[in-house]
């Protein structure tokens, strides 16, 4: 049997609303940044039909600019792995949110990939590199970074590094960045220490090579090494969190990543790892060139 078609009164999907303008679906959530009426119910955006009409015909940029499906980035999030972003898609998930896949990458080349239009957020610490602008950065966690051992082992000073088997992060991580920084307040040369250190894509990849003692000591954080039963030395903590086209916030995609992030189970979560403070996690705020992404 046919459906029946909508009662003047009735509550229209995000597809049908789309049917109604004769917009893609897509289009439908930039809408809602600019007033379109809406009504949240069971995690889902709900519209008003009569509201819609009489909304549709007062804003003559209702139907303006709908996207392609060739400019909608796929549902991904670039990121080296951290834990955070682990409990952060694994409660996504579990809420019902649209699902978002993830690409392992270090900060810069999940900025490249965030740039190119091939992912919807990307990981990111520390100060962005200048000519980017259009970006909001949604806030994770407080995180605490620094230098990793077997059990029972106490990590070297770092002027040992350059004598013992080092696990460590390409120059473009955004930890490596911290450790050069401070191997160069140290009076240390960076290329010495990593002379014979062995590269690792993530913090998992670190912690695991020490873990199975393919390595002495490791550059990982804290949830790693609490995760694998390793000793750890700080080096200290950073902020870390997802930065986002501003334009996409409206896709349902990242609105159910804010969500996920601005809710109470994930910030259990994370409250469950070591080396994570969680209190600002969920914060949304849009970017300035040149500015830390905190």
């Amino acid at each position: 049997m046919a459906p029946s078609p909508p009662t003047p009164d009735s509550l229209l999907t995000t597809q049908e609303v789309a049917a109604l303008l004769r917009i893609h679906p897509k289009h439908v959530y930039r809408l809602l940044k600019r007033g379109l009426p809406a009504r949240r119910a069971g995690g889902k955006w709900l519209f008003p039909r009569e509201e819609v009409l009489r909304w549709a015909e007062q804003s003559p940029r209702a139907r303006a600019e709908p996207p392609t499906e060739e400019s909608v980035p796929a549902p991904l999030l670039a990121a080296n792995g951290d834990l955070a972003v682990e409990a952060l898609l694994t409660e996504h998930s579990a809420q019902g949110h649209p699902l978002v896949g993830f690409v392992l990458a270090d900060r810069t080349r999940a900025l490249s990939l965030l740039e190119a239009g091939q992912v919807l957020a990307a990981g990111w610490h520390g100060v962005l590199p200048p000519g980017r602008r259009g970006l909001a950065r949604l806030h994770l966690v407080h995180r605490e970074v620094g230098l990793v051992a077997a059990p029972g082992r106490q990590p070297p000073a770092l002027e040992r590094l350059s004598r013992v088997r080092f696990a460590s992060r390409p120059p473009t991580a955004g930890v490596r960045h911290h450790l050069d920084e401070l191997l160069h307040t140290e009076g240390l040369d960076t290329g010495a220490v990593h002379r014979r250190a062995t590269l690792h894509a993530s913090h998992r990849d670190v912690a695991c090579a020490v873990a199975r003692g393919e390595a002495d000591v490791g550059l990982a954080s804290r949830a790693w090494a609490s995760r694998l039963g390793l000793s750890f030395r700080s080096l200290g903590h950073e902020d870390y969190g997802l930065v986002i086209p501003s334009a996409r916030l409206g896709d349902p995609a990242v609105v159910g990543l804010c969500e996920t992030a601005q809710g109470s189970a994930l910030r259990r979560a994370l409250r469950g790892i070591a080396g994570y403070e969680p209190g600002d996690t969920g914060q949304l705020k849009l970017l300035s060139e040149g500015k830390k992404s905190r």
